[in-house]
């Protein structure tokens, strides 16, 4: 029997492991070494819109996608630091967008990890900085603020969707300062996937006004 044309090429046996993924785009990413030329927005919107947070042990018929948890954190940096320059906000937007290629791994699993998804992670994530215009590494006093906009964000999370109580939250994540308190409602993938590209057009439009020169 002759052959299919589709079939695929056995791999040679010295050939090493594929490190890339290939993307709706038709980019392909290479994990271990990602050049700012293969990432996309649409790519990284499509993937955050899709991916679970709390690995998906949360209360409803839909997912807290990580699309929904960047655009509160960006909404949190925001009301920290009022007047934040549109290039740090939407480094709050991007703060977790190497996840829509690795996936949202919770803290605990990470740590057992260790350094080499650490490694990993940082490498996308500084070639998503630089595909948006962002320096690789952020100064440290924005990571800060990020950071505190994140745990703001996981309180709520961890509180109303993910079956926590207020003290082991407050333990974990520490108490909301600075912020308006809010109640949460789940978008469904569309509605977070188009509202985060959205405001990524927003916040990419004002980097060049002259308030943040």
């Amino acid at each position: 029997m002759t052959r299919s044309r589709l079939s695929a090429r056995p791999a040679r046996a010295d050939a090493p492991p594929r490190a890339w993924q290939r993307m709706l785009s038709g980019r392909r990413l290479d994990l271990l070494d990602p050049s700012p030329v293969d990432v996309e927005i649409e790519d990284i919107a499509h993937g955050l819109a899709r991916v679970a947070r709390w690995n998906g042990q949360t209360a409803g018929p839909l997912p807290f996608t990580v699309a929904q948890h960047s655009l509160l954190v960006e909404a949190f940096c925001v009301q920290i630091k009022p007047g934040w320059p549109a290039r740090w906000r939407l480094a709050a937007l991007l703060h977790d967008a190497p996840e829509f290629v690795i996936g949202d791994m919770i803290s605990p699993f990470k740590s057992a990890l260790g350094d080499h998804y650490k490694r990993i992670e940082r490498r996308l994530q500084e070639a998503i900085h630089l595909r948006f215009g962002l320096p690789a590494v952020l100064p440290e006093t924005v990571e800060r603020t990020i950071k505190r906009a994140d745990k703001t964000s996981a309180f709520f999370e961890a509180t109303q969707l993910a079956g926590f109580d207020t003290v082991e939250a407050r333990r974990f994540f520490g108490a909301p300062r600075g912020v308006a308190p809010l109640a949460l409602e789940i978008m469904s993938t569309a509605d977070a996937q188009a509202a985060y590209l959205r405001r990524f057009h927003e916040l990419s439009a004002a980097l060049d006004a002259p308030a943040q020169m």
